[in-house]
């Protein structure tokens, strides 16, 4: 079952920042990534909560504003935001991706699917 999650998904290797907290350098998010997560999960209705732990193939159309944006760092974030709503268990146990890029700079959005091994 294809579900749809709206917003632009940023991509992950923009989306962590550096502090120096006591002297030492300190990652944490940027609110772009946060306020995506929290868009994530309250959208995320299909796929919430079935916490697949076996493998699976991952299918993703993404529609950027714009060309700009990077695919494969999407995925990323994206499987991050459906570990953390207990869609899956663990990423690793992701065999096969299928992403395509697509541009809609009035919806950015993405959809997605998650087939079971």
């Amino acid at each position: 079952m294809t579900e749809v999650i709206y917003g632009n998904v940023p991509s992950k290797s923009n989306c962590y920042r550096v502090a120096a907290v006591k002297g030492r350098g300190m990652m944490y998010k940027a609110q772009e990534l946060k306020n995506y997560e929290k868009g994530f999960e309250s959208q995320c209705k299909v796929y919430k909560d079935r916490n697949i732990e076996g493998y699976f193939e991952f299918h993703m159309d993404v529609y950027f504003p714009s060309w700009r944006s990077d695919l494969d760092n999407s995925a990323k974030v994206v499987l991050d935001c459906l570990q953390k709503v207990n869609a899956i268990a663990n990423d690793n146990k992701c065999v096969r991706m299928v992403l395509t890029k697509n541009i809609d700079k009035d919806t950015p959005r993405i959809e997605y699917k998650i087939l079971e091994i």
